[in-house]
């Protein structure tokens, strides 16, 4: 039978999330799973919380010091054991059938790139805000990205298993501002070993307050997406021109509503035009923007 390993890092959330995707993870109906805790130093009980469960197939590891979150990531990677291998933040969740899913689709195929199910986005208490089913049927890398850019499947890491080979033989999970960093590795590994689909709802996405994508700086995100789509234009030989012209727009709306966050009205108007610069005026703001930060803009990008 197919091992398949489940990472958890986690940092200071004994008190919050982590009992519920760590129970998640313990729920699965597929036999044949391992599941590694990363402890980033946390300060709280997450050592006696994890030692309560006495359950073999949990293998805690702690950092002597809380180190860069990516590099926990990795860690997860480095001692992962199994076939496929799923990166679980400590707030997300899958449900008890996910990795059954999975394998049911693989039958005992251990060489695809990923496997994929759909993602469902919860709130701070759980309440279900979207879902995604996973529409998309791909078999190349210019397939699988365009069906990305056109909402046929939602790229999170909680629906995703990974080839834990090819995952470590790329370098695991990088980027250069490591805010992309799964889905990079995401559109190399459908490039080495191409990707099986489950259509389901099978894990829940957390959104709340504190999720690290919100408070990092904009221009950050821009860099970090114009290295992915250098990257998927290398992957999609003969659709150069088409992947960049249609990943320009798509990136540039996703930078745009980043910066919808920003409180600071000058701050926010300025970074609406280096975005719109940054993307070679691919796409204006005019349907992601506040209406009024429009008015003051819209003179500048009709020129």
């Amino acid at each position: 039978m197919t091992l398949v390993t489940i990472g958890i890092p986690t940092y200071n959330r004994a008190l919050g999330y982590f009992r519920e995707t760590l129970e998640s993870a313990l729920a699965q109906t597929y036999p044949d799973i391992e599941i590694i805790v990363a402890d980033n130093g946390s300060t709280d009980h997450t050592p006696d919380l994890v030692a309560s469960y006495q359950d073999k197939r949990i293998r805690y590891f702690r950092q002597e010091r809380n180190i860069d979150p990516n590099d926990n990531f990795n860690f997860c990677l480095r001692q992962a054991r199994g076939d496929y291998f799923l990166l679980l933040h400590d707030d997300d969740l899958i449900d008890d059938d996910f990795v059954a899913t999975c394998m049911e689709k693989a039958a005992g195929n251990t060489a695809a790139g990923i496997i994929q199910t759909g993602t469902r986005l919860i709130d701070h208490k759980g309440r279900v805000l979207n879902e995604n089913r996973n529409l998309l049927e791909a078999d190349s890398t210019y397939d699988f990205v365009k069906g990305w850019f056109e909402n046929k499947t939602a790229l999170y890491l909680c629906s995703t298993l990974y080839n834990t080979r090819m995952l470590k033989e790329i370098g695991g999970f990088s980027s250069p501002h490591n805010l992309f960093q799964d889905v990079v590795a995401t559109v190399r590994l459908v490039g080495l070993g191409g990707r099986l689909g489950c259509r389901p709802v099978k894990a829940s996405y957390r959104r709340h307050g504190s999720n690290r994508g919100d408070s990092v700086k904009v221009m950050h995100w821009c860099q970090d997406c114009a290295f992915l789509l250098d990257l998927i234009c290398r992957l999609s030989p003969g659709h150069e021109d088409e992947i960049r012209r249609i990943g320009s727009v798509y990136f540039s709306r996703k930078c745009y509503r980043k910066a919808t966050g920003i409180k600071n009205p000058v701050r926010r108007f300025i970074t609406y035009f280096r975005i719109y610069r940054f993307f070679g005026n691919s796409c204006s703001p005019r349907e992601i923007v506040r209406t009024n930060d429009w008015k003051a803009l819209k003179n500048i990008f009709s020129r």
